[in-house]
């Protein structure tokens, strides 16, 4: 009998499938585990007063000492945004390509942590020792430069997820993809490939990024009004085009938002934006200017209601107000959830009488691979196993078809969901239960001290308000020494309910006299028989449940 000891490979997502964002997977090579990126996801509509989400670490944590490195793909936030936190918890290697790790060493020089943080530099033909395992890299394409794909080596053959990826044939760096090297790869052997779903669901190929800076330089050559173009602050390339056309258009550029100015900074010390010194002015000196010598370049692409876009078209920017004079590029598109607050500042600014430029416009392309893209990926690569990720359900789900329409079988795909883990053993693959997963919400300076019952709770409040009941009682005599008063907020109009309102102290009077009449006098039973029979009370009369809340004083 062989002592031989089998290998075996498992694969998870710990975010990113399911859902936009949050993009967290492992890959366990024997006792090594590898983390491919470590992203945050902006929170649903009724994550209410959340911050940001990160994916939940716990089996990280658990098998910490087995964690060998988190790789990045590249710096976007959806990949990277949840680092700082994991880095508290989790101080292990970190490898990234330059831009990337740029952008991280900002985000950890915030959170305090840069300096013990084991930043590791590596481009697409690096070579990283992760514990017993091997990982090499390839370039990719996508809206940020240096994205790379990951590729991790086992006996059984490769385990590669391709990051973000769309195949442009012209770049505006001039740097494509790497597809000769991704033939190799494939030639070699890859047993599982994960590969971004984002795009799965759109017919044909994904624009290449000269197209939008054709479309945006015609937009700038044929306005003579103020310019203000809104992007994502990590869109380097749609950043770079916005100076190209300013400058041929003999236009200054003004940056607001800490995002974007952030961003521009650090891609401009690293060699990845290209200006004339004289093109960025201070949003001081727009003043000098006239209007048709102007370009703002801002961020507030998703209509976030804070953003600085949103304020300049309130009127409540400190420096800038939209006018009907001035001209709107949109350059981006609405993630998935944020189509409802887009929609309401591109309303917004029509109201204000701005020309906006958006949507079928040549303004913007997605930085993803659409359909054609995706099934190019899945023959350079020819897996055996195929587990689409990066997108929510439907689209994992429209991938899986690509794949099937390219030959891979039936069988060997894996619609997974967070936590769900696929063994490999012998080349043979199958689904092997499931690992600790969810949402940690942020909130504030709270790292997951938001859960389902204060969620519960908020969703109470902003639906029905709540009602406060102070009562002071004496136990001795039994009897209620002051109140009940009753505070209203957000239940009814005070003033309008009057009678409403007496007759609820009245009641809550009955209820509290019963209960001491019978002897009993718990707080907590007290509270319950109050908040209960009020509760019917204002149900009767409202067709309303605000949250009772009440509050028992003794002397």
């Amino acid at each position: 009998m062989s002592n031989e000891k089998i290998e075996k490979v498992r694969v998870f997502a710990l975010g990113g499938v399911g859902e936009i964002g949050k993009n967290m997977y492992g890959i366990e090579v024997n006792e090594d585990i590898i983390v491919v990126d470590a992203g945050l996801m902006f929170p649903d509509d009724d994550m209410l007063g959340v911050d940001i989400v990160i994916p939940d670490i716990t089996y990280l944590l658990e098998n910490e000492e087995r964690v060998r490195a988190i790789i990045l793909t590249h710096g976007h936030e959806d990949h990277i945004g949840g680092l700082s936190f994991v880095l508290k918890k989790l101080n292990v290697p970190v490898y990234g390509t330059k831009l990337t790790l740029g952008l991280v060493e900002e985000k950890l020089k915030e959170a305090g942590i840069w300096r013990q943080a084991k930043l590791h530099l590596i481009n697409e033909d690096s070579t990283v020792v992760a514990g017993d395992t091997n990982v090499t890299f390839f370039r990719t394409n996508h809206s940020i430069p240096d994205s790379v794909g990951v590729c991790i080596e086992t006996e059984q053959g490769y385990v590669v997820h391709t990051g973000d990826f769309k195949f442009d044939q012209t770049p505006v760096d001039g740097l494509q993809a790497d597809i000769g090297k991704m033939a190799t790869i494939g030639q070699k052997g890859v047993l599982c490939l994960l590969s971004d779903s984002t795009n799965a669901e759109r017919p044909g190929l994904t624009k290449s990024e000269t197209e939008v800076g054709q479309g945006i330089t015609e937009v700038f050559e044929n306005t003579n009004s103020r310019i203000i173009v809104t992007t994502f602050a990590s869109n380097v390339h749609r950043i770079q085009q916005v100076m190209d056309a300013s400058v041929k258009t003999n236009r200054k550029l003004a940056v607001v938002g800490k995002s974007m100015i952030r961003v521009m900074t650090i891609a401009s010390k690293l060699g990845y934006l290209n200006y004339p010194d004289n093109l960025i002015i201070e949003v001081d000196e727009l003043k000098k200017y006239d209007d048709e010598q102007i370009t703002i370049l801002t961020t507030g692409s998703q209509g976030e209601p804070m953003s600085a876009l949103t304020r300049m078209a309130k009127g409540a920017h400190r420096q800038i107000t939209i006018t009907a004079y001035d001209t709107v590029i949109i350059a981006a598109n609405a993630i998935p959830g944020n189509e409802r607050s887009v929609s309401s500042i591109i309303d917004k600014l029509h109201r204000i009488g701005a020309e906006v430029v958006y949507g079928q416009a040549k303004v913007h392309a997605s930085g993803h691979g659409s359909q054609e893209e995706l099934k190019l990926m899945l023959n350079l690569m020819k897996p055996n196993y195929f587990i689409p990720v990066h997108g929510e359900f439907k689209m994992q789900h429209a991938h899986r078809e690509l794949a099937l329409d390219v030959g891979v079988k039936e069988e060997d795909i894996f619609l997974v969901d967070k936590g769900d883990v696929v063994e490999f053993s012998k080349g043979q693959a199958r689904k092997a239960g499931k690992v600790p997963s969810g949402h940690v919400l942020i909130d504030g300076l709270g790292v997951g001290d938001v859960g389902n019952i204060v969620l519960r709770d908020r969703r109470l409040l902003s639906k029905d308000g709540i009602l406060v009941v102070v009562v002071t009682l004496n136990k001795k005599t039994n009897l209620i020494v002051s109140g009940p008063n009753i505070i209203s907020r957000g239940f009814v109009y005070v003033r309008e309910s009057e009678k409403l309102l007496e007759d609820a102290n009245e009641l809550v009077s009955q209820i509290l006299t019963k209960c001491m009449t019978e002897n009993v006098n718990e707080w907590s039973s007290l509270k319950s028989n109050v908040r209960e029979g009020l509760s019917r009370y204002l149900f009767e009369k409202t067709k309303r449940r605000p949250m009772i809340l009440p509050i028992i004083m003794e002397v």
